[in-house]
């Protein structure tokens, strides 16, 4: 009987627990399924620290040399670090990861030569359907006369880091302590080699690499996972905390107080500097639940914001399709033109660690010029129609004077202190609020209206 695949194919990747939903027998087909949609004749794979994947990667990878093709195996490597490889390969890649999801899980993401990403609409969709297909009568048989391809390992730790520090003056970089949590994930391998030759103290934590995540989930974006953290900047006196997710493609940025720096803020920062490397010009993409702050800081230094839906389907679309010099998220995704469009959480905390070692203040001052308003943060509420819910907000604030009303995604309404965003989870019954106010007491007359609403 045909598996079905609807509950691990996601929008943008692969994911499930494993064996339960998905196991190698599958990831043989996957791999075998990968290479007919995209016609390569060579890829290249990495995986995560999970129990699974080194099992997994392997059996797609005897999947896709048994049609013919070529794979280079980088072992254990971050999602980034598997980016850059197809990047400077151009080369079509695969890495296997569930993030920072639990023990259980394992995923897939996939991307063609040069990093672009395969999603549902470009290619994960066809993939899904042969992989169903094939395991109910099996893979066809390949071509008379297909010689198997190779198999090969490579190491690109070394490239990768040399790629990133390319892309950032560190040279005035002030003697900096660096505390930084791994989570247990794959920061832990990528940071010491990144991190090497800089005029940094470094403090590891949970640098081990374990896949059953013994500390804390490997989520810096939930708060209770970067209280060891912040914790251990202030006993430590550092300079500032780096946090990163499983596959370390996020990062999470706290000051030498011990308090999180806002992913937004950390966008402006970036993007002022990225401006600036670009000669005061250029185009910077950020999702519409970003704060003001960026696109004002994005037009002061002599560029363009481009708005664009939550997702990073959409950034990378936007960035290609504009010629974008970078983009970044509320959910502490950043992405370089000069890293295929790709995001890297490695390459943001470079530049903050450049620019708050080219000067004397401490990282809370830096980052309060790109932190000029009050936000929310992402507020959730379980409803049990989520149109229903979203056309009362609408129906409230569509007749008010001095509001504007866009769906460019969900809804959001904008007035002349606050703006408030209100969107529905694809996967879940739930409505998702942001709100940002230029105070604390409009912030939270705004918040507490909106939410009574939604939950009315």
């Amino acid at each position: 009987m045909a598996a079905d695949l609807s509950n691990i194919v996601k929008a943008y990747d692969v994911r499930g627990v494993v064996p339960d939903e998905w196991d190698e027998s599958l990831a043989e087909l996957f791999g075998a399924a990968f290479v007919e949609v995209t016609g390569a004749t060579a890829i290249v794979i990495g995986h995560d620290m999970r129990p699974s994947s080194p099992g997994l990667s392997a059996t797609f990878a005897r999947g896709a040399a048994a049609r013919g093709v070529d794979v280079t195996l980088i072992g254990l490597c971050s999602t980034d670090q598997l980016y850059y490889a197809s990047g400077s390969l151009n080369l079509p890649g695969a890495m296997f990861t569930a993030s920072h999801n639990p023990a259980k899980y394992n995923g897939i993401k996939l991307c063609r030569a040069g990093a672009a990403p395969v999603g549902q609409d470009t290619g994960l969709s066809q993939i899904r359907e042969l992989v169903e297909k094939w395991s109910d009568e099996g893979a066809p048989a390949v071509a008379a006369g297909t010689v198997p391809g190779t198999i090969t390992e490579q190491d690109t730790l070394t490239g990768y880091a040399a790629h990133l520090k390319g892309l950032v003056d560190l040279t005035a970089v002030r003697p900096l302590k660096v505390v930084v949590d791994a989570g247990n994930g794959m920061g832990g391998h990528t940071v010491p080699t990144v991190f090497e030759g800089l005029p940094l103290d470094l403090v590891p934590m949970y640098f081990e690499l374990d896949g059953t995540f013994p500390n804390h989930e490997a989520n810096p974006l939930d708060p209770k996972n970067v209280v060891d953290l912040q914790a251990r900047v202030l006993a430590e006196g550092a300079d500032l905390g780096i946090a990163f997710d499983g596959d370390a493609d996020r990062c999470f940025i706290v000051d030498e107080r011990g308090e999180g720096v806002s992913p937004s803020a950390i966008t402006a920062l970036v993007a002022a500097r990225e401006l600036a490397r670009n000669g005061g010009t250029g185009t910077v993409i950020h999702n519409l639940i970003t704060s003001w702050s960026v696109p004002e800081v994005v037009r002061e230094n002599g560029g363009t914001p481009v708005r664009t839906r939550v997702g990073h389907s959409f950034i990378k679309e936007e960035m290609a399709k504009t010629g974008a010099i970078f983009g970044g998220e509320h959910s502490a995704h950043y992405y370089f033109k000069d890293f295929w469009n790709a995001d890297t959480g490695m390459l943001a905390a470079l530049h903050v660690l450049a620019a708050l070692g080219g000067q004397d203040g401490p990282l809370s001052e830096l980052v309060s010029s790109y932190d000029r308003y009050a936000g929310s943060g992402e507020i959730n509420s379980t409803v049990a129609d989520q149109a229903a819910r979203l056309a009362a907000v609408k129906e409230a604030y569509g007749s008010r004077d001095g509001v504007t009303l866009d769906e460019l995604d969900g809804l959001t309404a904008t007035g002349a202190d606050w703006w408030f965003n209100v969107r529905a989870s694809n996967t879940e019954p739930l409505l998702r609020l942001n709100v940002e106010a230029r105070d604390t007491a409009t912030l939270a007359k705004v918040r507490d209206e909106v939410l009574s609403l939604i939950r009315a």
